[in-house]
């Protein structure tokens, strides 16, 4: 329970960072003589060809196809699922667990926002599996070498079991 209200504390805070600032009034935009325009958020997107480019040097497993109902191009990628499953040492006084926690969120927090894992979360259930990270690198050995540095691994509260796995690049969870 503990982990689920420490995970909905940062989804919130993150959400909350990337609010936008919609408290200017016109007084604010009435004496401004000049238009200053945020470089970092006129990044033009990259094309599908472009994409498709730079993954392929980067060392990503990539294909293509043509989707016949919509006639759009539909760029696969191979991701790699880490499963955290329950490890050998749960044995730890509660002191150690709850840092053992605290570090683990950390962790996992660094990795999404670095851009190695794509999304984390824990299963609902009290199963041997605790949880996943999709991993958004180009190897395994970098996804399995990541998902080890977790505290909670180090620990043997966890193991890991990663597998490659294939999604179409840029489609949104629904």
């Amino acid at each position: 329970m503990k982990f689920k209200i420490t995970l909905l504390t940062i989804l919130l805070i993150g959400l909350a960072a990337c609010k936008n600032d919609a408290h200017h009034s016109d007084h604010d935009h009435k004496h401004s003589d000049s238009l200053h325009i945020d470089e970092k958020a006129v990044m033009q997107k990259e094309s599908f060809s472009e994409l498709k480019e730079r993954l392929m040097k980067e060392g990503y497993q990539i294909f293509d196809y043509v989707d016949e109902r919509s006639g759009d191009s539909t760029l696969m990628q191979q991701y790699f699922i880490a499963f955290l499953k329950r490890g050998p040492v749960r044995d730890q006084p509660k002191e150690v667990t709850d840092s053992l926690q605290k570090l683990h969120m950390e962790h996992l927090g660094r990795m999404y926002y670095e851009g190695y894992a794509s999304i984390s979360g824990p299963f609902g259930d009290d199963g041997d599996i605790r949880g996943i990270t999709i991993y958004n690198v180009p190897t395994l050995k970098m996804a399995d070498s990541l998902a080890n540095m977790d505290p909670m691994v180090k620990a043997g509260r966890l193991v890991i079991e990663v597998h490659p796995w294939w999604a179409a690049k840029g489609f949104p969870l629904r």
